[in-house]
């Protein structure tokens, strides 16, 4: 039977008008991109902490007073003053980046499962995987503090410019400023320690072979980081620092 012409031009002009076919998502909203992006800017941030730890350390040496103040010095006067501004930006934007990719990516998975799990029972993760969340935004305000504290000097009642080694040492003889900043870097500890092992995972550094080397390595630089930082609050306390 032939087909009529209305029903031809009816059809035509379905396929026409039909809506175009959805775009791909960009490397940033995919998953894979933000946990990238996480990994990215925690290698950053991984190696401002450790680099800030090494500075302070200089604190134990015989001329430490001296050595910090140098130390201070050389940072300001570093590309004739354009080194610490970009070494901040840098900072900046790589505090940000991580906070939104992982605030996405926590938003992204709590609207996966919408209702939790009537009895949750964790079986491989840890305390610090499970509290990479509230350890971060602890952090975020722990941040802010040491901000106001040691480099604005706005909250810290006898602030010197440029004499890191002073404003750290009468800062830490109060007790609860010493234990407070001990317990900050608690949290730093348990938040490492889960984030450099998926910081490896996502860059790719995750050969069966290796896994147990790398985990080792993972949780003994988070010692080492941790046992660094605390050190100069205990050491006030102690009296081992003047």
């Amino acid at each position: 039977m032939a087909v009529k012409l209305p029903e031809i031009i009816r059809d035509m002009t379905a396929t026409t008008t039909s809506p175009p076919a959805r775009p791909q998502a960009g490397l940033l909203r995919s998953t894979i991109g933000r946990k990238a992006v996480m990994a990215v800017t925690g290698v950053i941030l991984l190696g401002f902490v450790i680099g800030h730890m090494a500075g302070n350390l200089q604190m134990f040496l015989p001329n430490g007073p001296e050595a910090m103040h140098e130390y201070a010095l050389m940072l300001r006067s570093l590309l004739h003053g354009a080194g610490l501004w970009i070494a901040r930006g840098t900072l900046i934007v790589a505090v940000i980046l991580h906070l939104w990719a992982a605030a996405s990516l926590t938003i992204e998975s709590r609207a996966a499962r919408p209702v939790g799990y009537r009895k949750w029972e964790p079986q491989a993760s840890t305390l610090s995987s499970r509290t990479m969340r509230v350890t971060g935004v602890l952090l975020l305000a722990y941040i802010i503090y040491h901000l106001l504290h040691f480099t604005l000097g706005t909250v810290h009642p006898d602030f010197v410019h440029l004499d890191p080694y002073h404003n750290l040492v009468s800062a830490f003889r109060a007790p609860v400023v010493a234990w407070g900043y001990v317990a900050a870097m608690l949290l730093l500890g348990l938040h490492l320690n889960h984030g450099i092992w998926s910081m490896l995972r996502t860059l790719g550094v995750s050969h069966p072979r290796y896994m147990r080397a790398i985990r080792v390595a993972a949780v003994g630089l988070t010692v080492v980081i941790v046992l660094g930082y605390i050190a100069i609050p205990l050491g006030v306390q102690f009296g081992v620092l003047r």
